[in-house]
């Protein structure tokens, strides 16, 4: 009986150990398949780097969406369309 119980103790603990490496690795896989994926590129319309957008600085003018590279390109322009 003893080596019964010992038995499913160790299956147990298998079990609980598997699963833990299992959802770390559907953890890391996630991760990587986000990190491999290209970024988006978007031209700044007043000094004409290209930034990735999720970091752009984004106004939308006259209806259309402009991204810049950061506030002071985002001033300039504005001071430039409107004299």
């Amino acid at each position: 009986m003893a080596r019964f119980i010992l038995f499913v103790l160790l299956l147990l603990l298998f079990y609980v150990i598997l699963y833990y490496l299992i959802k770390d690795m559907a953890v890391r896989r996630k991760k990587w398949s986000r990190a491999s994926e290209p970024e988006e590129l978007v031209q700044d319309p007043y000094c004409q780097t290209y930034i990735p957008k999720r970091t752009a600085v984004k106004k939308r003018i006259e209806g259309r969406q402009y991204y810049f590279c950061n506030k002071d390109c985002l001033r300039k322009f504005l001071e430039e369309k409107n004299p």
